[in-house]
């Protein structure tokens, strides 16, 4: 009897822990049920969110480019600078999508009220920490409001000796391009500060040269040999002044020099041509150019 009882018992306990157990998965479950149900809304709102601030980023961007369109039509249209062009174009571009930002967040329940809180906070800190950012910007709006060069020009930067041909003059920077194709990043602030030379910022350049000759040599068919020479070149420019002189008696030369006016972007094939032309010239009338000798003399 006491077996059949205990028996009969334990089956009422494992009875009782399967109604429990049953109960507590009813009871998670409605409470999972009921948890995901209030977390739909949240998401889906979040979802709509997320799908707005696409939709309007994708709506802004080309807005921004439209923008940005009609802008360089304007400049077009009143003739500015190629520099002022790209300079105005990357500081509306920045503009216009940090205001895009601005409107995203406020998507979040970001207003712009604490956007502007927030900047105005930091903008200590950013001046502080931006100083030279900050620098580079003046100097390029002073580099487009003084025009010391403009985009196409040839420049020699005095400070660090950098030069090239200016292709870039943006917010922060001026970017330059050598002879051999290298890009040279220049800080705005450190041009607008610093002297620097403009070597195309005129239409003509004066090309200046010297040749020596020797003291036996005939002094005035040496002379007549170069005027010729520069005379009969096809770029220089004979309208403007022409200079034909003696520059120097020194210790073993006769030093003849011109100074002549050519086109700026002439100078160079100039002045190499002229000076091949000009050798020749001077061997052909058998008139010496003197170069360094060294005399031994052996003792037997």
């Amino acid at each position: 009897m006491e077996d059949i009882f205990e028996i009969t018992t334990e089956t009422r306990t494992l009875e009782t822990l399967g109604e429990v157990a049953e109960q507590i998965q009813e009871v998670d479950s409605g409470m999972i049920q009921e948890w995901l149900q209030s977390l739909l809304p949240g998401l889906l709102g979040f979802a709509l969110q997320i799908a707005m601030a696409v939709a309007v980023y994708v709506i802004g961007s080309r807005l921004i480019k439209i923008c940005r369109k009609l802008l360089k039509k304007w400049l077009d249209k009143a003739e500015a600078d190629l520099g002022v062009k790209q300079f105005l174009d990357a500081l509306l571009k920045s503009f216009l999508y940090f205001v895009l930002v601005v409107i995203i967040l406020t998507l979040f329940g970001v207003t712009a009220a604490s956007v502007v809180a927030v900047i105005g906070s930091a903008g200590l800190a950013l001046g502080l920490a931006l100083q030279g950012s900050l620098s580079n910007f003046a100097g390029g709006v002073l580099i487009l409001l003084m025009k010391p060069f403009q985009v196409g020009d040839y420049i020699k930067e005095d400070t660090h000796g950098n030069e090239g041909t200016v292709a870039e003059i943006s917010i922060f920077y001026t970017k330059l391009l050598t002879v051999d194709r290298k890009s040279i990043v220049i800080p705005n602030g450190t041009l607008a500060n610093s002297s620097l030379t403009n070597v195309t910022a005129n239409s003509n350049r004066r090309l200046e040269m010297y040749f020596g000759i020797s003291y036996d040599a005939d002094l005035k068919l040496a002379k007549e040999v170069i005027r010729k020479q520069v005379e009969h070149d096809p770029d220089t420019l004979m309208g403007e002044e022409f200079q034909l002189f003696v520059s120097e008696l020194a210790a073993s030369e006769v030093k003849i020099g011109f100074r002549v006016w050519v086109k700026t972007e002439d100078f160079w094939p100039v002045k190499w041509r002229l000076t091949e032309n000009i050798k020749l010239a001077l061997d052909e009338n058998q008139i010496e150019i003197p170069y360094q000798k060294i005399d031994l003399h052996m003792k037997q």
